[in-house]
C-alpha cells in the first residue's frame, strides 16, 4: 500500500496486479509505504476503512481517496496458478504443481477451497464498507497506460516501472465448460471489471 498524504491518495495493493512495481517507483515519493506484512501490505477496503483510514482521519482531519487495479479474472486465477508453480514451492501445500489450470479453477469455485486454491477475491477486496468508504479510482490490469497517466499527473511524476514479482511464464487454457461455469459463478466480478473504463 501506497499513501499520498498531500494529494488524499492510497493505493491500495490487490495481489496479482503489478502493484509491486508500482510500488518499488514509487516508495520514494510516497509518504507511507507498507510492504511488510502481507495482511498490510494487501489491505482490502475493510482493512483500511478499520485501521488506516481512522488514522488519518482522526489526526490529520484528512479522507483519502482510494485507487486499485483489477485484472481480468480469468487473467488473475492464471497469474496465481503460474506464481504457485514457482520451483521452490513443489511439494508444498499451496502448491499448484500436479494440478491442472481446471482443476484448480474448480478448486477455486468451491466453498471450501483446498489451500492452493484460496486466493482470495478481487471483488471482496475493493467491496465497499457501510460508511461508504470504497475505491474511488479503478484501473484495469490491462490497460497500463491509462493507470500510469493518472499517476503522473495526480502525482507530478514520471514513471520508470520495472517487473517485479513476475510469475513464470506457462501457457494456460481453460476449458469451455469451467470458464462458461467459472463467469456465471462470479458474475458479480466480471461485472465490475466490465464497469471500470
Amino acid at each position: 500500500m501506497l499513501v499520498f498524504f498531500k494529494e488524499r491518495l492510497a493505493f491500495l495493493s490487490v495481489p496479482k496486479t503489478g502493484t509491486t512495481a508500482y510500488e518499488a517507483a514509487l516508495a520514494p515519493r510516497a509518504d507511507m509505504v507498507i510492504t511488510e506484512p502481507p495482511m498490510l501490505k494487501h489491505a482490502p477496503v475493510y482493512r483500511y476503512n478499520r485501521f488506516i483510514r481512522p488514522m488519518f482521519l482522526k489526526v490529520c482531519d484528512a479522507e483519502l481517496e482510494l485507487m486499485a487495479v483489477m485484472r481480468e479474472p480469468v487473467s488473475w486465477l492464471g497469474s496465481w496458478y503460474r506464481y504457485r508453480q514457482r520451483p521452490f514451492m513443489k511439494g508444498k501445500p499451496n502448491s499448484t504443481h500436479g494440478i491442472s489450470f481446471d482443476e484448480f479453477v474448480l478448486a477455486y469455485m468451491k466453498g471450501n477451497k483446498p489451500g492452493f486454491a484460496d486466493v482470495g477475491s478481487q471483488l471482496n477486496f475493493m467491496k465497499a464498507q457501510p460508511n461508504g468508504t470504497g475505491i474511488t479510482h479503478y484501473f484495469r490490469y490491462e490497460d497500463q497506460s491509462r493507470l500510469q497517466q493518472f499517476l503522473s499527473d495526480r502525482l507530478d511524476v514520471s514513471l520508470d516501472l520495472k517487473r517485479e514479482n513476475v510469475s513464470p511464464a506457462i501457457p494456460l487454457s481453460l476449458s469451455p465448460d469451467v470458464e462458461r461455469r467459472f463467469k456465471r459463478k462470479f458474475a458479480e466480478e466480471f461485472a465490475l471489471y466490465a464497469s471500470i473504463d
